[in-house]
């Protein structure tokens, strides 16, 4: 994510600079500014027979998976794709402004038998149907949180992308917090990020990921709130992954990327960057083969709404 510098009392300025790709190998990266920019590139890859196993940690390590997300986000993932693994590698610059799972009930199987009255007819019993397994209904979320004039409120996990019916989360069902650890850990140790986030008037961020139960698509949700909703929206003009974005559909102050693999065997993802008031939102959608901007779109919708309405 780059980012430059505003004059006391201005906020940061409204777009990027411009500049040259930083390597042949990933020609959506910009390089880095001398004075404002720093960078940290992930070259990711996996076998294809190896699979990461899933953390009941809130950030789940990068390892195993190498796939593009928000600021080198990655997480792991059980029986997702036999073959997780992508080609390129992917630059994220960032700068400063200037001066739990579902528990399965097992089914009851019970038979009952009947006795002919016929003297003939000895009794028979006639086994009865065993029921599906059923999903425990997840536990309702005790978080709470409101908006107000672009301003939220309490806490910041009640406004993470909303797990679907037909999806799983990782961890804890209300997602987690972030702390800057967390957040170190995406960049490489060049990049002191908690820096660059203070200059913007960081406060904190959250995050959740969920699995769809067709076994192929992981979404993440990352959300990272500033003090100001100027702040926040001057961190999402100058945060990206190259200078190759595409406009997300039926949303505006939004702005896409996609990552396709080089084989359909291995996993593309696609990263929606938007913000709302004081919160700046981040989707990652991947899935095997190429991914379908659709399924980007949904989530940035949701994730939106979820923003501006509580």
């Amino acid at each position: 994510m780059s980012v430059s510098e505003p004059t006391p009392g201005q906020g940061p300025a409204a777009a990027p600079a411009q500049q040259p790709s930083a390597t042949e190998s990933n020609p959506f990266a910009p390089p880095a500014s001398e004075n404002t920019e720093v960078a940290s590139e992930k070259t990711e890859a996996a076998s294809e027979n190896t699979e990461a196993v899933p953390s009941d940690a809130p950030q789940p390590s990068a390892a195993g998976r190498g796939l593009p997300r928000a600021a080198g986000v990655a997480l792991a993932v059980a029986g997702l794709l036999a073959v997780t693994a992508t080609s390129a590698a992917v630059t994220v610059v960032v700068g400063r402004p200037d001066p739990a799972g579902r528990a399965v009930a097992a089914p009851a199987v019970t038979a009952s038998a009947s006795a002919s009255a016929s003297a003939s007819a000895s009794p028979s019993p006639t086994p009865t149907p065993t029921p599906p397994p059923t999903v425990a209904p997840r536990p309702a979320s005790t978080l709470q949180g409101s908006v107000s004039g672009g301003k939220h409120s309490g806490d910041l996990r009640y406004f993470l992308l909303p797990v679907p019916d037909n999806a799983d989360p990782y961890g804890s069902p209300d997602g987690a917090m972030l702390s800057m650890e967390d957040l170190q850990a995406q960049y490489s140790d060049s990049v002191d990020i908690k820096e660059v986030l203070d200059s913007w008037g960081f406060k904190d961020a959250a995050g959740r990921t969920y699995r769809l139960r067709d076994g192929k698509t992981e979404i993440r949700s990352e959300l990272k709130r500033f003090g100001r909703t100027d702040r926040a929206q001057g961190f999402a003009d100058h945060s990206g992954y190259g200078d190759d974005s595409f406009d997300i559909d039926g949303v505006s102050n939004a702005k896409g990327y996609i990552f396709k693999p080089k084989e359909q065997a291995y996993t593309g993802a696609l990263i929606g960057i938007g913000v709302v008031g004081d919160v700046v939102y981040e989707i990652t959608v991947e899935v095997q083969g190429d991914p379908d901007k659709a399924l980007l779109f949904d989530a940035m919708k949701r994730e939106r709404d979820r923003l501006t309405n509580g």
